[in-house]
């Protein structure tokens, strides 16, 4: 299947730096372009392509008086933007507890907070007028320890792992690249050697991790992933899932690794990671008659034998 990268994938990462540089030339006017680019790790080339496209932004009405006036010179930019770009929100009750909870939960993660967050807090919790500090509690797995300090030192480790959607233990040698917080749990993500890719692992689910020597030289250091970059499980499976005009929905709502476009534009074939199978049955029954698996094989009648399982279970259910 040709395929090329999904478009997207970064879409959150580049919006959340777009802001962040929109908000920062709504308070200092005007800047080399060159300095902005270094501030934000960017290219200048990029730089001014997302300037541009900010350009056509602004708040509603979207008259051209509330549009982002932006404007790019051969060495600066300047910044004519309205007033709300630049003044600072007002929180209220709710989104100030939220606010301070989110940043006690950072402030968890060690080597996080640099100071600033802290001072930053301190002020947020006078103006929320607190006198207790909220309490967070990010649980901290018996193989933590382990796993992070794998990944400072940059050493492959042998882990024991359980896998809850398969309900299977296996033992597996990987190579941490970072360990990060998702939704209140600890995660680990690595070259996984048995996989061939990266996986990210629930560290709550990592048994005994052993010292297994270097990274491997026979394959590349992954980079980072951000924290909303889907990774596979451990025991995900490549499905190569063709799509018919009524399953478009797809790509949109189940995170994929590749697609394939058919000349009008429209989707053709996807490629996903599948962990559960279960979850993988729902989605062919949804999808119906408007996609069928292409590989592995042995998924090829998946669909039938899902849809043959809830006929039998509604025939006793008559019955």
């Amino acid at each position: 299947m040709a395929t090329r990268p999904v478009p997207g994938r970064e879409t959150s990462q580049r919006l959340r730096r777009l802001l962040a540089v929109v908000g920062w030339l709504a308070q200092v006017g005007e800047a080399p372009i060159a300095d902005v680019a270094r501030r934000f790790s960017m290219d200048e080339d990029e730089l001014v392509r997302e300037l541009e496209l900010a350009a056509c932004c602004g708040v509603p009405p979207y008259t051209p008086d509330t549009l982002m006036e932006i404007e790019v010179s051969e060495t600066s930019v300047r910044a004519f933007l309205p007033p709300e770009f630049a003044r600072p929100r007002r929180l209220t009750p709710a989104e100030g507890f939220a606010v301070a909870a989110s940043a006690r939960l950072i402030m968890a993660v060690p080597g996080s907070d640099d100071g600033a967050l802290r001072r930053a807090l301190s002020k947020l919790d006078a103006a929320l007028g607190s006198r207790e500090a909220i309490g967070v509690d990010v649980d901290a797995p018996p193989s933590l320890a382990a796993v992070r300090r794998a990944c400072e030192v940059g050493q492959a480790v042998e882990i024991d792992y359980h896998s809850a959607s398969r309900d299977e233990s296996t033992t597996r040698v990987v190579e941490p690249v970072q360990v990060i917080t998702v939704d209140g749990h600890w995660y680990l993500d690595a070259f996984c050697r048995r996989a061939g890719d990266m996986r990210r692992f629930r560290v709550d689910r990592v048994g005994a991790v052993r010292p297994h020597g270097g990274p491997s030289l026979s394959t590349p250091r992954p980079r980072r992933a951000a924290e909303d970059t889907f990774l596979p499980g451990p025991g995900a499976v490549e499905v190569q899932l063709h799509l018919g005009e009524g399953a478009q929905w797809v790509p949109e709502s189940v995170p994929v690794r590749a697609l394939a476009h058919a000349p009008d534009g429209a989707v053709t074939d996807v490629l996903l990671d599948v962990a559960g199978m279960a979850w993988f049955e729902r989605l062919l029954l949804q999808l119906g008659p408007q996609a069928y698996v292409v590989r592995p094989p042995e998924l090829t009648d998946l669909a039938a034998r899902a849809a043959a399982k809830v006929l039998k279970r509604y025939q006793k259910t008559s019955g």
